[in-house]
């Protein structure tokens, strides 16, 4: 299987897509069913959270566009 991508998508998701495991905070697995490619909500507007269920559209704006964190403080 191919290492865990994700991608910021422009006014929406972050999709998900390898070999990868979802947990909630007390680290119980979600049951993705199978799935290798997973929408994960950014915009809070989901009736499915963490899922996306498309709830953006028209309502969520972000360019996504790659840049360089700062330096990791130590």
């Amino acid at each position: 299987m191919m290492k865990t991508r994700i991608t910021v998508n422009d006014n929406g998701s972050l999709k998900i897509e390898g070999d990868f495991e979802i947990v909630d905070k007390t680290g119980n697995p979600y049951d993705l069913g199978g799935r290798t490619v997973v929408s994960l909500c950014r915009c809070g507007m989901s009736k499915n959270k963490p899922f996306c269920d498309a709830s953006h559209k028209g309502h969520f704006e972000h360019n996504a566009v790659a840049f360089a964190l700062p330096p990791k403080k130590v």
